[in-house]
């Protein structure tokens, strides 16, 4: 029989906590281990699991979408591309959000008003906000002089 790990074992080889180790089992990211006298016992395989989960947390995968992914997983199938694709769709759009965001809070610190309230701009900003505009649309109607 193989080398087991013990849950303790798995997570410091893998810098994972005991208790998302825990979770992830919970939520079905990972096979139920076996048991030996209660405690659990992961197969070495489960290393190389746990670093899939967390790569795919590190770039922005939720863990609903980490599930889709390791079912998506078959030798012939590639349907994890269209999840690939829609995470990277999702990424460019808080990309451009985050975009226009940095550039209205360097418009803020930019301006010359010693308050931000008596500006013109941050007014005309939060009024075109509150008619229902976007971020960009609202920066666009400010500064479309």
């Amino acid at each position: 029989m193989s080398e087991q790990l013990t849950i303790g074992e798995l997570a410091s080889r893998t810098g994972v906590a005991t208790s998302a180790l825990r979770y992830w089992e919970e939520l079905g990211l990972l096979p139920a281990p076996a048991r030996v006298s209660g405690q659990r016992r992961y197969p070495p395989s489960a290393v190389e699991l746990v670093g899939l989960v967390v790569v795919l947390r590190n770039v922005g995968f939720t863990l609903r979408e980490v599930k889709a992914f390791l079912a998506s997983r078959s030798p012939d199938g590639d349907s994890w591309r269209e999840l690939y694709r829609r995470k990277l769709a999702e990424l460019d759009q808080r990309i451009a959000q985050a975009q226009v965001a940095r550039t209205a809070i360097a418009h803020g610190l930019a301006c010359p008003h010693e308050d931000v309230f008596e500006c013109p701009n941050f007014a005309g900003g939060i009024a075109a906000l509150l008619e229902g505009c976007s971020l960009a649309e609202a920066h666009e109607r400010i500064h479309a002089h």
